[in-house]
């Protein structure tokens, strides 16, 4: 099997192709001037007599701080405003890419090859790119779609458990956002870690088909795309507070069941909606299974979390802006006036998930 598409954005059009057992002809057939890459890859880009600039995909090299290195040694290797720029690895990879080729010489065309399931089913397509500065979780980042993306389903199968679920969640994420229809395909194709990778090409190309319909009515995430927030106020700061012991898309999941809760806390009645307990129950299998997470969260410092929930960007000075599930089952966005009745209603939910897998 394999897919190909195309997103529409404001002043270009990008190409999508899913094939599995790709990678290797991915980068033979192109004719890139610079590969920036997960040193990860080292090994593999050398057999291939591929060159490239490697860096460690870690929060802190996804930085403000950390980005001049990364320009200068493009500089050092000629890159010029003709260079055309391929990312090659996971999310951290693909915004420092796309930050880099977005400010260079102002702006450098590129491309992109997602070797996690995160970002084949996620941040692949939309553009964004997003920076840390200091203990701020991606405060700053630009739009700068790529020329085209790449995906080799069949690289996930080396992943980590842990990993393959992070993916999984964003996944299930973004297709209970989109709607029953698309939430209920994706769980008929029986998203789990060590899936087929037949079964994978299903849940990404639905993903994403879920995910273009977001980034194609709202490009520059200003009503229908912060849907997709959802889980990532209360999953961000679960994230940092963890000092990024929880990765992304697992405490996305916590901070999905979070935003549910916080809801039941404020008298939600979800009995007439029945594909949150779904939902509610597929997330639950997922962190279930997850290898030292009840360790993290029993050494989670609550004060820390909240700290963070508080500065979330979201925020504006008087209220919370939450994204939450109605009654009805639908995601929605929420302003919330900021009181301490609320806080202290955070704080309870919080509480309430951390226990739960602790």
């Amino acid at each position: 099997m394999s897919a190909s598409f195309e997103i529409q954005a404001t002043h270009t059009s990008y190409s999508i192709h899913i094939e599995s057992y790709a990678f290797a002809r991915y980068l033979a057939d192109a004719q890139y001037g610079f590969v920036i890459a997960d040193q990860f890859f080292q090994p593999q880009l050398a057999a291939m007599k591929r060159a490239a600039i490697f860096t460690e995909a870690t929060e802190s090299n996804k930085s403000l701080d950390a980005s001049p290195s990364l320009v200068e040694k493009i500089r050092r290797a000629g890159g010029n405003r003709q260079t055309e720029l391929v990312a090659v690895g996971g999310g951290i990879i693909q915004d420092l890419s796309a930050f880099i080729a977005s400010i260079y010489m102002r702006g450098l065309q590129w491309s992109y090859m997602p070797t996690t399931i995160l970002a084949m089913v996620d941040s692949c397509i939309g553009g964004k790119s997003s920076i840390n500065v200091g203990p701020y979780k991606n405060l700053v980042g630009t739009f700068h779609p790529p020329h085209k993306v790449l995906i080799d389903p069949a690289l996930a199968q080396t992943l980590p458990h842990d990993q393959q679920t992070s993916g999984l969640i964003e996944a299930v994420k973004i297709c209970f956002c989109r709607g029953k229809d698309t939430f209920e395909r994706h769980l008929s194709f029986d998203p789990r870690p060590a899936m087929s990778v037949e079964g994978l090409e299903q849940v990404i190309v639905n993903s994403l088909m879920a995910k273009k319909w977001f980034i194609e009515i709202d490009e520059f995430d200003k009503k229908e795309r912060l849907l997709l927030n959802f889980g990532h106020t209360f999953g961000h700061a679960i994230e940092g507070g963890s000092h990024y012991a929880i990765s992304h898309g697992i405490a996305v999941g916590l901070g999905i069941l979070c935003a549910i809760e916080f809801e039941r806390q404020r008298g939600i009645d979800y009995s007439n909606a029945p594909r949150v307990g779904l939902l509610e129950e597929h997330l639950d299998q997922m962190l279930r299974n997850i290898p030292q997470l009840s360790h993290h969260l029993k050494s989670l410092p609550l004060d820390d979390v909240l700290e963070r929930f508080e500065s979330d960007k979201k925020h504006g000075p008087e209220q919370y802006t939450l994204i939450l599930v109605a009654g009805t089952g639908d995601v929605v966005i929420q302003k919330i006036a900021k009181s301490k009745e609320v806080q202290v209603r955070v704080k309870r939910t919080i509480q309430i998930v951390k226990e739960r897998y602790s």
